[in-house]
């Protein structure tokens, strides 16, 4: 592997083995051509301060930081940047970008010496529930130490664009050809060989962006649809997900793995609230869905009717009885003229999209001559390492 670059250092709130998301998309492309070090929240405990790394196949080292429990947030945080900056003495690093996934982690960032600082803002963190009240004051830091800032989706872009010189939307991309896969379906996977068809499904993370009264409304008027979730439940408590003999929770599935099971899908679904934490997602699974060729039902999120909904590649629905009408309509067009021509409308979106293209665009920020702005630099302020699982 042939390492031309300077290194990456990225601070995530996410684990490397969480949903497989934006982050390891990133990353894996990253690391074809620079060291990357992925650097999770540390594990407090009753032990001395180590770095466990780990070799991930895709070049990528994941390093999670293992600090020793009881001290100050400030402390604890100088202390994990000591931790990295050891390892980039052992690894002989001389250069390195600085890749920020949360502003709470900015009193690290301080603490080293970046050649430049990429923020790549991924959603509103402060919208979500249980986010620090530190979130929004770390941010106009980062901001104030950014030398360029990438977003999720277009919606986050037009709250960001006026708030630093160098703001560009990379909005949510798809590995087409992994989930293509799905159009010549192999075998049923074992946990959802039994159920019976129709089957609705969604995956990715189960929270408070889902709106749960939705699915219970739609198990309970068509109780001869399933309805299959895929994905941890996070951060609520698993209770309030509704339970019904036509609801069926699968728990989180490899990324490999993902085509198998929509393969056997008839709708996909993206059941989510309207709410402050949603105002602002761009949802990863709405290309991924159509490039495993399923007909996609949608609550109205921004980024999910621009550009899906006005394609007409994604059905929009604004209550649960359009919404359940909407599914309906898309299980009564499957085989149709009409469902192959809503499919190659999503071919077309899709055709122009790619984590590769993503990688390569934020590339070029990130190597290239930067605009003549200054970076200001900000005090350290104690807090919390990293953020919440999203």
């Amino acid at each position: 592997m042939n390492h031309d670059a300077p290194a990456l250092i990225v601070l995530a709130h996410l684990r490397w083995n969480f949903v497989f998301q934006r982050p390891q998309h990133l990353m894996t492309r990253a690391a074809r051509t620079r060291p990357v070090y992925y650097v999770e929240e540390p594990v407090f405990g009753a032990w001395d301060d180590s770095l466990v790394t780990r070799p991930e196949p895709s070049g990528v080292t994941v390093c999670t930081p293992h600090v020793r429990e009881g001290d100050t947030p400030e402390n604890s945080q100088a202390r994990t940047a000591a931790l990295l900056g050891a390892l980039l003495d052992a690894h002989e690093v001389a250069e390195y970008d600085l890749w920020v996934y949360t502003p709470l982690e900015l009193p690290v960032a301080d603490l080293l010496q970046p050649r430049r600082i990429v923020y790549d803002c991924m959603d509103e963190l402060a919208n979500f529930h249980g986010a620090s009240p530190l979130l929004k004051e770390r941010e106009d830091d980062l901001f104030r130490r950014a030398d360029v800032v990438f977003t999720g989706g277009h919606r986050l872009y037009e709250r960001k664009a006026q708030r630093h010189p160098n703001v560009h939307a990379f909005p949510s991309s798809v590995d087409a050809a992994h989930f293509r896969q799905a159009r010549s379906p192999g075998g049923d996977p074992p946990d959802q060989r039994h159920l019976p068809r129709p089957r609705l499904g969604y995956a990715g993370v189960i929270d408070e962006r889902l709106d749960l009264d939705l699915l219970a409304t739609v198990a309970a008027q068509r109780p001869e649809w399933q309805l299959i979730l895929l994905g941890p439940v996070v951060k609520i408590d698993p209770g309030r997900v509704p339970r019904a003999a036509n609801i069926h929770l699968l728990g989180l599935k490899a990324y490999a793995d993902l085509p198998s099971y929509l393969a056997h899908w008839d709708v996909a679904l993206l059941p989510f609230a309207l709410n402050a934490a949603t105002e602002y997602i761009s949802p990863t699974k709405t290309p991924e869905y159509l490039a495993a060729g399923r007909a996609v039902v949608s609550t109205p999120i921004h980024d999910v009717i621009r550009p899906y909904g006005e394609a007409g590649a994604a059905r929009i629905a604004h209550t649960p009885e359009a919404f359940m009408q909407a599914c309906a309509a898309a299980l009564a067009e499957r085989g149709t003229p009409a469902a192959a021509d809503r499919l190659a409308r999503a071919d077309a979106l899709l055709a122009r999209q790619s984590w590769d293209v993503t990688w390569a665009g934020m590339r070029a920020h990130l190597d290239g001559p930067l605009p003549g702005q200054l970076r200001v630099p900000a005090p350290a302020q104690a807090g919390a390492f990293g953020g919440s699982d999203d």
